[in-house]
């Protein structure tokens, strides 16, 4: 079978062969890459498409690298390790792309240069999955096995960062001698600039030889260890009580604290370029009212607040709308920085009007974008009040498909896409976030 394409999945894309030698059913294979000729073996069968494996590799494509991790295709925590770093881009690119056109119909004017950065020991927040394996005698902490519910057997990982691969064996031991073994489900990581904290998932209390046990890991390898009894509202800081988890921006001069919990950026490096783009493409004037839309902790609001004459960040969550302004308060940034809660998912025209005009906005959204309602929101003010209508638009996506229907809906409201490109923050994986920069047409 000969492999065409790439999926959004990283599965080679072939046909199965009529019999009048035209393509028939679409094939997506597991491992294989465009230009490569395989063989098959077809595990999932459904009425347009099939799944299979790559079970013999007959012409390797000039992009296909040895993975570095020896977990890969076991290990689900990556799926292009065997593509090289700057095809796995340019697959990204194209991915972004095509979904703006067939979404949606919107092609960028520009294509912006993709970020990207270092490729392995990027990870600094994870999610690893702990399981004792009674029958095999021996505790797993890692990422689960590709597609299972399974916890892959790993001794090291490439993608998290050196000091914390290094610790994976360690934590199994500690499991193992705790006496809630079972009942530890996982362990929540977040890595600042001097703290590795983890968030220690527990279904029942802790005996006090427990607690001496990671008293003495954490001051072995440095950690701090933070305890969930029950939900996310649980989590506390457990010990050492002291340093602050915290992340930089040193371009605006920012420190901004965190707690493990809290959402931030995986790939700090990477954040850090992505930030520095972001402000350059929307371009505040120092005389400038400048909303951040979905603002979280301040990632962009804070180094806004350096360049504009006024910033307000607007967030959905009162507790990170309060974390917000600690922030700005604690880099002396809270009068030019100030935060709204209200739930952008049901934002109105009335609503924007309320906050007074913008000159530009920052708009980051989860994965679910930036929703239907705030872009209709902008259509009715392109109808009724176009002087409230931002001139730019700075649009940072996760999800390239929500990205293109929203790009779809501010072409209506009179934007224009000026420039888009990818940003490779979550290398060897599937994930693409990106950029976008909508001007209003008029405005041009």
């Amino acid at each position: 079978m000969k492999i065409t394409a790439l999926d959004m999945d990283a599965r080679g894309i072939g046909h199965l062969q009529n019999e009048d030698g035209t393509n028939g059913k679409v094939v997506f294979v597991d491992g294989a890459l465009p230009g490569e000729i395989v063989s098959v073996q077809i595990y999932r069968k459904k009425a347009h498409w099939e799944n299979a494996l790559m079970t013999k590799l007959h012409q390797e494509s000039s992009q296909r690298v040895k993975p570095k991790c020896t977990y890969f295709g076991l290990c689900g925590g990556c799926s292009m390790q065997h593509l090289s770093a700057d095809a796995q881009v340019a697959i990204k690119q194209r991915v972004l792309e095509d979904n703006l056109w067939h979404i949606s119909k919107v092609k960028p004017k520009t294509m912006l240069r993709p970020i990207y950065g270092p490729t392995w020991g990027y990870r600094y927040r994870a999610r690893l999955s702990v399981r004792n394996v009674t029958k095999k005698g021996v505790v797993l902490v890692g990422f689960h096995e590709k597609k299972s519910r399974y916890v892959a057997n790993m001794e090291t990982c490439a993608i998290l960062p050196p000091h914390v691969s290094a610790m994976l064996l360690p934590l199994r031991t500690l499991i193992a001698q705790l006496s809630i073994i079972n009942d530890v489900p996982q362990i929540e990581l977040a890595v600042g600039e001097n703290v590795t904290a983890m968030v220690l998932r527990i279904m029942k209390p802790m005996s006090k030889a427990d607690e001496a046990l990671l008293k003495e890991f954490a001051d072995k390898h440095n950690v701090q260890w933070w305890l969930q009894p029950q939900g996310l509202e649980s989590v506390e800081l457990y010990y050492p009580k002291t340093p602050q988890l915290d992340y930089k921006l040193p371009e605006f001069g920012v420190k901004i604290p965190f707690q493990p919990t809290d959402f931030t950026q995986v790939n700090h490096h990477i954040n850090r370029v992505m930030v520095v783009l972001a402000l350059r493409l929307l371009a505040a004037q120092p005389h400038e009212r400048i909303a951040d839309l979905f603002c979280g902790l301040g990632n962009f609001t804070l180094p806004l607040a350096t360049q504009a004459n006024e910033v307000v960040g607007i967030e959905g969550s009162v507790i990170l709308i309060e974390r917000a302004k600690e922030n700005a308060a604690a880099n002396g940034l809270s009068e030019k920085a100030s935060f709204n809660t209200r739930n952008l998912f049901e934002i109105t025209a009335d609503d924007l009007r309320a906050l007074n005009k913008f000159d530009r906005y920052l708009i980051d959204p989860p994965r679910d974008g930036a929703a239907a309602a705030l872009c209709e929101a902008l259509i009715q003010l392109s109808i009724s009040n176009k002087e409230f209508l931002p001139r730019r638009i700075v649009y940072v996506s996760c999800s390239p498909g929500t990205l293109a229907r929203d790009a779809g809906l501010l072409v209506k409201a009179g934007y224009v896409m000026s420039y888009a490109g990818v940003v490779n923050m979550f290398p060897h994986t599937s994930h693409v976030e990106s950029m976008a920069v909508f001007d209003l047409e008029w405005e041009i």
